[in-house]
């Protein structure tokens, strides 16, 4: 039932606000030329990796500069940036991982993917808990140094 109605509310959003889409992306791109989209390595159920798709609210490679939070007043955002995180546009593109079945509009957000060697055991621990009841699978999995499910470890 929960999938279901993730289906249609994500084909309802999408299909609703895709003129106001079309025009977000537009004006995203027409300040730098540059793709209006941020791709976003997650993981989500079963430490599965994915793409997250979002409007881009920040200059090009923002996220490589080593800054990992973001104030209200950060330079690297961009003026229709400030607009779509305001509005919460910004966040509309992500419809398209809940329809492919990659996110739920109900549940955790997903985490965000990193190398298992920077963050410490217990975060690693806290964060598969959730995910799987088997301590031999969480134990393979912590030790492992790629990134890849716990269920098929």
């Amino acid at each position: 039932m929960k999938r279901i109605v993730d289906v249609i509310v994500a084909v309802l959003v999408l299909a609703l606000l895709s003129p106001l889409l079309v025009l977000v992306s537009f004006l995203i791109w027409l300040q730098d030329r540059r793709s209006p989209f941020y791709i976003a390595d997650r993981v989500g159920r079963n430490m599965k990796p994915f793409r997250m798709v979002k409007f881009r609210s920040m200059v090009v490679n923002a996220d490589k500069t080593g800054v990992d939070s973001t104030g209200a007043n950060d330079s690297r955002i961009t003026s229709i940036g400030k607009f779509v995180r305001k509005t919460k546009l910004d966040e509309v593109p992500q419809m398209w991982n809940v329809l492919k079945g990659e996110m739920s509009l109900v549940g955790p957000r997903p985490n965000v993917a990193m190398p298992r060697n920077n963050c410490s055991t217990f975060v690693r621990a806290s964060l598969i808990s959730r995910r799987s009841s088997s301590p031999t699978k969480v134990r393979s999995w912590l030790t492992s140094p790629t990134l890849t499910s716990p269920t098929t470890s």
